[in-house]
């Protein structure tokens, strides 16, 4: 399997981590992800202002990977389903392609062809890797872990652009990929609730009050970690959790971890080499249940 490697706008900022432990875990399937400085910004942040510019933008960088003769693997959520949903439409509508393509060939020289899939991380590991394929790679049961999984809105949505992986109102793929490393996947009340990311920008306060019910129902819970596989969420549950939870419990600590992460402990890689330093949460629980797992590697 080979594919464009898209990182979008936050993953290289921010979610290091993530990027990290996402090209070990490709690496150890023999998954081969090509890099491209040509790729830029995915579109979203101009969707609810101006919807042909998104559709513009991320028409460039699928040409990018077409001219690269691949498909595109993608971590963030967001940029899935932007990009997805404009492979999808370009595909299907000639005669919006053919505007859009006079338009790109006006700043670009380039035009699209409308063949280019889009990839998530998840999706390529529940579906291309498959399930049955992981189970063989994993090396470090992850028994007695327990993990809430995180879906967050754009990993299924809009569901019509998915092909129908997965169920957007009851969602199990996240679930079944935690428990193929012998973790628990904690099933919880608010498990389907948006993280505030998407309202930040526009309202602060109502942002930072929307992921607190999940982080308080999980803590309740006694999971070890959140486990997600978007770096926006990742920002509004890790990166904002003193923030959301100051007027709670400003002594509050709930790791989130990334799903490749998780994996990558499972098929015997350390903490270390996953980009573990790099989490902004950290506790004394998770940090001894991991440090338990290296000592019983042989």
């Amino acid at each position: 399997m080979r594919y464009a490697l898209y990182l979008g706008c936050t993953v290289p900022i921010r979610n290091m981590n993530y990027e990290l432990s996402a090209r070990k875990v490709a690496e150890r399937l023999g998954i081969e992800l090509v890099d491209s400085d040509q790729f830029g910004c995915c579109g979203y942040p101009m969707k609810g202002v101006n919807h042909r510019t998104a559709l513009l933008m991320a028409a460039r960088n699928l040409v990018v990977a077409q001219e690269m003769g691949l498909d595109i693997f993608t971590l963030c959520t967001a940029c899935t389903g932007t990009l997805t949903e404009a492979s999808v439409v370009l595909n299907e509508d000639e005669a919006l392609r053919q505007e859009v393509n006079e338009e790109l060939e006006k700043a670009t020289g380039k035009r699209y062809n409308g063949q280019v899939k889009v990839h998530h991380i998840a999706r390529v590991l529940y579906e291309d890797v498959g399930l049955a394929a992981l189970r063989d790679q994993i090396k470090v049961s992850l028994n007695g872990f327990r993990f809430g999984a995180h879906y967050g809105c754009h990993y299924l949505k809009p569901s019509e652009v998915f092909e129908g992986f997965d169920d957007p109102e009851a969602p199990h793929t996240l679930d079944e990929l935690i428990e193929v490393t012998g973790a628990e996947a904690v099933q919880y009340n608010t498990k389907l609730l948006c993280c505030g990311g998407g309202v930040l920008a526009v309202d602060e306060e109502v942002a930072l009050a929307m992921p607190q019910a999940k982080l308080q129902e999980l803590a309740q819970a006694g999971i070890d970690a959140l486990v997600l596989a978007c770096p926006f969420c990742d920002i509004m549950y890790e990166y904002n959790q003193r923030r959301v939870m100051r007027n709670v419990d400003p002594r509050f600590q709930l790791p989130v971890l990334f799903y490749s992460q998780v994996l990558g402990l499972a098929m015997g890689m350390s903490a270390e080499e996953l980009g573990f330093s790099l989490n902004r949460v950290k506790s004394k629980g998770l940090a001894t249940k991991l440090a338990a797992l290296e000592a019983a590697k042989p």
